[in-house]
């Protein structure tokens, strides 16, 4: 299904086009000022565009200010959970660095990549969610470090019938696993890891200890009554209802589905600009950058769950309160 200009929200404060002619989700937002961003209105229809398009393309807004404003229009901001990645100068975003020599450096099919993450929905591996985020770029390298992005309104569309039926009441259990070695589903490439940062080999090391919990693999959107096909390749275990081997087949069945390349947009970073995206609707993947370049972006973590996750009932509350990142 195509997007076209009028299907999408309006607003008298900026000018919006499809993110791509043939997407059915996804916006650009040419226009807007920071000066307007006070405005009670601007919050009213950058929300009504969000709910439709899943994922909003700012150009010509990069500042640290514009994006806090942003973000904070759909919820309270949230500090990350994992405190190794928050920035040392502005608490409020994460900071997202790979250096030469010294970054999390990957094999990916051969080729060395820097800060390379397969497809995954953002503390997919807690049981509140966040509801979305802006990135923005610091650092560009030359070539790569794109962003990509699926919608999962438009994965459940394209799903069989039979598949649909059949998985509408079950759920995935995940557990947090920076190792992309034990990527269990959904591997479109044959990934591993050549090399932990600082910062994520403490993180690696913490979440060992981390409890697994429970997600639903469909859920309804509030506002529209749309089903959001609700999986994550990255993290993911099992089925809960079906930890068998036919189960897994399913969930890879899904997975594969909804991870289809052919529906992605890969973002091609330029400066003075950022991207809001919704995490209870969309996936998301790093492309990764040249091991010998640095890529620095900075993201912020906006607040407020959908009240669908739980704590496995094996896992202890103990270790939940343990590890931080479960609420229990």
């Amino acid at each position: 299904m195509k997007v076209a200009e009028h299907d999408l929200p309006t607003s008298s404060f900026y000018d919006v086009k499809p993110l791509r002619d043939d997407l059915s989700w996804g916006a650009i937002v040419h226009g807007l000022g920071e000066d307007q961003l006070d405005e009670p209105q601007i919050k009213t229809d950058l929300h009504a565009l969000w709910i439709q398009a899943g994922a909003i393309v700012f150009k010509g807004l990069s500042s640290a200010e514009a994006c806090l404003k942003i973000s904070a229009m759909f919820g309270p901001l949230r500090d990350h959970p994992s405190p190794e990645v928050v920035s040392k100068t502005q608490r409020e975003f994460t900071y997202i660095n790979y250096e030469p020599g010294k970054g999390w450096l990957f094999e990916v099919d051969g080729e060395q990549l820097g800060n390379w993450l397969p497809w995954h929905k953002d503390l997919i591996y807690v049981d509140k969610i966040n509801r979305g985020g802006i990135l923005k770029p610091v650092i560009l390298p030359s070539r790569l470090g794109q962003t990509g992005f699926i919608d999962n309104i438009s994965a459940y569309e394209r799903l069989p019938q039979r598949v649909k039926d059949e998985i509408e009441d079950l759920h995935v259990v995940y557990q947090y696993d920076i190792d992309v070695a034990n990527q269990k589903f959904g591997r479109l490439r044959d990934g591993k890891v050549l090399r932990y940062s600082e910062v994520t080999a403490k993180v690696y090391e913490r979440g060992k200890t981390f409890p697994e919990v429970i997600h639903p693999m469909v859920y309804t959107q509030r506002e529209t009554g749309r089903k959001v096909l609700n999986v994550s390749a990255w993290f993911a275990l099992h089925i809960y209802e079906r930890p068998d081997a036919a189960g897994d087949a399913l969930l890879e069945e899904v997975v594969q589905h909804a991870i289809d390349e052919r529906f992605a947009y890969f973002h091609n970073w330029e400066q003075d600009e950022m991207v809001l995206w919704d995490n209870w609707r969309m996936l998301h993947s790093a492309a990764g950058c040249p091991g010998d370049e640095q890529r620095t972006f900075e993201r912020t973590t906006i607040g407020g769950d959908y009240g669908l996750g739980r704590l496995h009932p094996e896992a202890s509350e103990e270790a939940g309160r343990a590890s931080g990142y479960v609420h229990v």
